[in-house]
């Protein structure tokens, strides 16, 4: 529904999604900042539904609901006591030391009253999110007893917001859901109230922390450091009452840019002491500030390869800077040469976080994330994972993902993204059955470097343009407090919080029907794009609609290669880049063999003949025309099928969504002609069930 005070959709949490809290009798005991948040929660909503709150200390009440901090006084209530009685009953079951951490709560069952534990504030607020998820079930008399901790410490978002309008990118680089909520033409945008409710919406799927600003960052941009500092603490002081920690992108040039110095040279003690002073004065205005985002020698940023410095040098400068104030600096390891000759083979930008970075591992610092993307070159529909998360155990590492839909349909096509997800976060490594890539971001004792997602909100009345986009940034959420949900499961949340069920005139169709179209949208994009693991063949510049050749003679260094014999790219060790090498032995194995490598990653693997056997049987020509045949029709299917929720649902997202879906058929026939036709034209080689090919 449209939230008529907030001039925006209310995503996830529509008022209707709290009439089973607020209906009841809650007590909220303990104190704090967070806990002030999850009063005014409970208050709004047992204002709008019937129901009563009371804040201990207080007299002796009947409840249906006490959320409270465990290190708080005892209650005089009986019943109250009994709740939480019940609650420790159930730590004391886990056998974990009882202890919940600083998100963590438990949720248990006492008689007629519902308990919700925490050890500290943010914990409380989690377990207010969480029976909102729950509804009515949270108060179901036979719910056994639930313990939830957060699996990844930080889960993050990255905003690739600019302050000042980029010429090229925009107001948001990748942003397809309109402006900034934080930046308008240079300044600060001033909604503080939507910016509220984002922090709403973050706090409601567990994310905890967020950068402001874009990693590639312009002097405009740089400010926001220094004189502008003010403009981030802003925005840093509305977050901060939903559990959210603001990051800062900065230049790794900033010594230069805004101290006036020489040089940026990271041994240089100046430019140490610059950063070390910059950086005191960030926490003096900004105390819980979570650290710097930094995107250096990659794609014409500023770095430590300037001064004849490595990567390992330039993290650590940063980091000595905040180790003082418990920060950290994010480092990405998007770092590869982008002035690349096409007619060079042995060069593969596949290759080059592992070659620069592998070779660093053991010297950064504690406090040092190395940001690697899940995929080895750049957020593709269909990549391997990165060979960095199995290579640096000495290393805090973060997997990074991209909730903005740059190569996967720009918000314009349903692609839901969490089965890529959690594919990504369950693989593993080292072969079948051993640590997962979710346990790399987990880290030893939970120090590992989290997930972190670029965002895909903008200033539009959705947050994310096509109404259901919004399912990707919940699901990334949920999935980093959890990775392993079942994202089906996850988006059975999503239908019931944004579609409620006390709201909708058929909620069993509108649940079926939001499945079918979203369960296998991601395939379904894959299937009429991407073949068998090749990418970029895309509009160079906006990433939208094909370009089968669009950037196979460019500079940025990423090709199919295909010709008249056959179609991919040779990365094995015997004949091509020696990229699969990368891998630990089993899946450098799997990956080096063109008969083992599993068929979706075959032609980002190998170079093979158009007559190549899958292990479907079919060949890698037929399958390129059958999938994208395909696509399109259950393109078509997707659509008549939302169509029969017309009159079911709000008819402002119902419109949204159709015109949304009338363009990615329109876009799914054009890269399923365009694609098909080159191919055709390459191979020779017809179609076998004779359809019509250009």
């Amino acid at each position: 529904m449209i939230a008529e005070e907030a001039r925006l959709h209310a995503a996830w949490l529509p008022p209707e999604a709290f009439r089973a809290l607020g209906s009841r009798r809650v007590l909220v005991h303990g104190d704090g900042m967070l806990v002030d948040t999850v009063l005014d929660e409970v208050a709004r909503a047992c204002a709008r539904y019937g129901g009563r709150m009371w804040h201990s200390p207080s007299w002796d009440v009947d409840v249906d609901l006490v959320l409270a901090l465990r290190g708080t006084d005892e209650l005089p209530s009986a019943t109250v006591q009994a709740a939480r009685a019940a609650g420790e009953a159930a730590l004391a079951q886990a056998g974990d030391n009882a202890v919940l951490g600083a998100e963590g709560f438990v949720l248990a069952r006492a008689g007629d009253v519902t308990a919700v534990l925490a050890d500290a504030p943010a914990g409380l607020l989690y377990g207010l999110f969480h029976l909102v998820r729950l509804g009515a079930a949270a108060f179901d008399t036979t719910r056994p007893a639930e313990q939830h901790r957060p699996a990844l410490r930080r889960r993050m978002l990255n905003h690739w917001d600019n302050v000042a309008v980029h010429p090229v990118m925009g107001q948001v680089e990748r942003g397809y859901a309109g402006g900034s909520i934080f930046w308008r033409n240079g300044r600060p945008r001033g909604d503080l109230a939507r910016i509220r409710e984002y922090a709403r919406l973050l706090a409601a799927c567990g994310i905890n922390a967020i950068s402001v600003n874009n990693v590639n960052v312009g002097r405009t941009e740089a400010r926001l450091l220094t004189d502008r500092l003010g403009d981030v603490a802003e925005i840093a002081d509305v977050l901060r009452p939903y559990g959210i920690r603001v990051h800062l992108s900065v230049t790794f040039a900033a010594p230069v840019v805004l101290g006036g110095l020489p040089n940026a040279d990271p041994v240089d003690e100046a430019v140490r002491a610059w950063w070390a002073v910059t950086t005191r004065q960030v926490y003096e205005r900004i105390p819980d500030f979570g650290g710097y985002v930094v995107k250096a020698d990659s794609e014409g940023q500023p770095g430590p390869f300037t001064y004849g410095r490595d990567h390992a040098d330039g993290a650590n400068l940063l980091a000595d800077a905040l180790a003082p104030h418990g920060g950290v600096v994010h480092w990405r390891a998007f770092v590869y040469n982008h002035h690349q000759d096409w007619r060079d083979r042995s060069t593969d930008r596949a290759r080059a976080a592992y070659d620069h970075f592998v070779p660093l591992d053991g010297r950064f610092r504690d406090n040092v994330v190395l940001q690697v993307k899940f995929g080895p070159v750049d957020f593709q529909v269909r990549e391997p994972v990165s060979p960095v998360l199995a290579a640096m155990p000495a290393t805090r590492l973060a997997v990074e993902v991209q909730v903005t839909q740059e190569y996967t349909g720009q918000q314009r096509h349903v692609c839901h993204l969490g089965p890529w997800w959690s594919e990504v976060l369950r693989f593993a490594p080292w072969g079948p059955g051993g640590r997962t890539v979710a346990d790399v971001a987990a880290g030893e004792a939970g120090e590992g470097g989290g997930l972190v997602a670029v965002a895909n909100v903008g200033d539009d009345l959705f947050w994310t343009g096509h109404p259901l986009a919004q399912a990707n940034l919940y699901t990334v959420g949920r999935l980093a407090w959890d990775p392993q949900l079942d994202p089906r499961a996850v988006l059975d949340e999503w239908i019931a919080l944004t579609f409620p069920q006390s709201a909708m005139a058929d909620p069993e169709l509108v649940g079926r029907t939001l499945h079918e179209i979203m369960d296998d949208s991601w395939r379904t994009y894959e299937r009429y794009t991407a073949p068998l693991g090749v990418g970029f063949m895309v509009h160079p510049g906006d990433h939208y609609g094909p370009d089968v050749d669009g950037y196979e003679y460019t500079r940025w260094g990423t090709y199919h290669f295909a010709d008249r014999d056959g179609v991919g790219v040779d990365r094995s060790r015997a004949s091509g880049t020696g990229f699969a090498g990368q891998y630990p032995p089993y899946w450098a194995q799997v990956y080096e063999s063109p008969e083992r490598c599993p068929d979706e990653l075959l032609l980002f693997f190998h170079h093979v003949p158009y007559g190549h056997v899958l292990h479907d049987g079919s060949t890698v020509i037929q399958h390129i025309y059958d999938t994208h045949f395909a696509g399109v029709e259950e393109v078509a299917v997707m659509r008549g099928r939302w169509r029969t929720l017309k009159g079911l649902i709000d008819p402002a997202v119902y419109e949204r969504v159709e015109q949304r879906l009338d363009e990615q058929a329109r876009s799914a026939t054009e890269w399923r002609d365009q694609t098909n036709t080159y191919f055709f034209r390459k191979s020779g080689v017809p179609d076998a069930h004779g359809r019509r090919i250009y």
